[in-house]
């Protein structure tokens, strides 16, 4: 049998938030991470580290980024981004079902919380490369998201587990927690097979930061539905929704969209898991730029009909619900500087051709006649008399289509043309654990499971049918502080 006060499973960005809290709150902190080391982090090994705060002008950047030169700021349109206006995309992209109690403490300590990363040692920049476009000489930020972590997710993991180390916090790895230990006045640990070997843990607290389910086949048919067995999984391999069973089966109860996730346009010969080599590469994400057709030739969404931030997410399900589960991003030489960086990997499943013709041919599974008639369409349909804006919802759209594209609509024309093939990659599953603001998981028949907390993908209620990019690594940060504070608290009181 082992023993601490605040016991932490996972060893994600929440974990490792609610694991650093609780040791600066002074207790003795032990993190179980199912993974071997070389694979540790959860999904945050697999992301590119943005994170969306509130910030009300340069200023605030500054507080997250002292490194901010005077040229930067000079040469680039940070803008602002409000508490309201955060608070407004996450109603809005939500169909307004999000928690409003944990969205208000989203919002509210986002930029505390970033800055207290920061004090940490964690190193933010404003994210160029990514959420910025260069207009009449100045980079101009669009979509409300301007941080990113330096080195992305996995300088994220190496910080904070280097962190962990230095404050004594004990880390072990391939040990799975498998049941919690419970008893009528609440959690006091884990049962877990370590390195091989069942044992009891006890603690004070537990802090639940096991991810979502999205890793698990079996269950994404179970929840998402037929078809979701097909989908490839953008992250780790090990969230397979250990958490939510141990924590169901000793009474907590269910939140949020458990037939939902978050699912992006990924290469379509990505592997099975992600690849810690290419992290985040695999995605396709400038696709408001051209245009996305299915086996038959034919657009399917409006791809234009806000900015990626805000549809990038749930366009991987409706890439899904096509025949064959795949599709293809073109693009003309009007806008081949604007892709992302993830449009140059050598993994990248690509074709180019001179002329829209000989592009039919080359895409692979594609009626061509049904590709070249759909080209012909939208061409028609684009209103060329309307600027062309990447930074702002611009107008430019088409007329008279079925499925019509509102902004950033260029008819194309200028070869050579490029063309991506996409499938559904599934990031991680909104369905989870109903926690107050305080991060303590309640109960089904109660109002909490004393002793239990929840942070990170794990938790249900913050996000349905879509999600606004960069809020998930907030998300974990901000409420993974509030639950190692909080286990810290019980874990003493448990103590004392």
């Amino acid at each position: 049998m082992m023993q601490t006060e605040v016991l932490v499973v996972g060893a994600g960005n929440a974990a490792m938030c609610a694991a650093l809290a609780a040791r600066e709150a002074g207790a003795e902190v032990l993190v179980l991470e199912r993974a071997p080391e070389a694979e540790r982090g959860g999904n945050t090994a697999f992301t590119a580290g943005a994170m969306r705060t509130v910030y009300e002008g340069v200023d605030d950047l500054r507080a997250l980024m002292p490194d901010l030169s005077d040229r930067e700021i000079a040469t680039t349109d940070f803008g602002t981004y409000s508490a309201e206006a955060f608070y407004g995309d996450m109603a809005r992209v939500t169909d307004y079902r999000a928690d409003p109690e944990l969205v208000d403490v989203l919002v509210g300590r986002s930029h505390e919380t970033l800055a207290w990363m920061a004090g940490k040692g964690v190193r933010f920049a404003p994210a160029y490369g990514r959420q910025a476009f260069k207009v009449d000489g100045r980079f101009r930020f669009w979509g409300g998201l301007t941080v990113e972590v330096v080195g992305g997710g996995a300088g994220l993991v190496e910080r904070e587990h280097k962190l962990a180390a230095e404050a004594g916090i004990a880390i072990r790895y391939n040990s799975r927690a498998v049941e919690l230990l419970t008893d009528d006045s609440g959690v006091h640990g884990v049962t877990a097979v370590v390195d091989g070997v069942t044992t009891e843990i006890r603690a004070g607290a537990v802090v639940l930061a096991t991810g979502g389910f999205q890793a698990d086949a079996e269950w994404r048919t179970r929840y998402l539905g037929p078809g979701w067995d097909l989908a490839k999984v953008r992250g780790t391999r090990f969230n397979t929704g250990e958490g939510h069973r141990m924590a169901l089966t000793a009474g907590a109860s269910p939140a949020g969209h458990w037939s939902g996730c978050h699912a992006v346009g990924w290469d379509r010969n990505a592997p099975e898991y992600g690849d810690l080599a290419v992290g985040d590469g695999f995605q396709k994400h400038s696709y408001p730029f051209g245009i996305m057709v299915n086996a038959e030739g034919r657009r399917f969404v409006d791809e234009g009909a806000d900015f990626r931030n805000y549809t990038y997410a749930k366009y991987g399900r409706r890439i899904l619900e096509q025949p064959h589960q795949m599709a293809w991003q073109v693009f003309d030489q009007q806008v081949t500087h604007l892709l992302r960086d993830e449009y140059r990997i050598k993994q990248a499943t690509r074709v180019e051709a001179a002329t829209l013709e000989e592009l039919a041919r080359r895409l692979d599974g594609v009626d061509p006649e049904g590709f070249l008639a759909e080209v012909a369409a939208f061409n028609a349909a684009v209103r060329t008399d309307v600027p062309f804006d990447p930074t702002v919802k611009d107008g430019r759209s088409t007329t008279g289509l079925a499925v019509p594209k509102s902004h950033w609509a260029n008819p194309l024309t200028r070869g050579p043309f490029l063309a991506f093939q996409v499938t559904c990659g599934v990031t991680f599953t909104f369905g989870g654990l109903r926690i107050t603001p305080g991060a303590q998981v309640c109960g089904a028949e109660g109002p909490v499971l004393p002793g239990l907390f929840a942070c990170g993908e794990i938790i249900g209620g913050l996000f349905y049918h879509n999600y606004p990019g960069g809020t998930g690594l907030t998300a974990g940060s901000v409420f993974g502080r509030i639950a190692g504070e909080r286990a810290a608290r019980a874990a003493a009181g448990a103590h004392g």
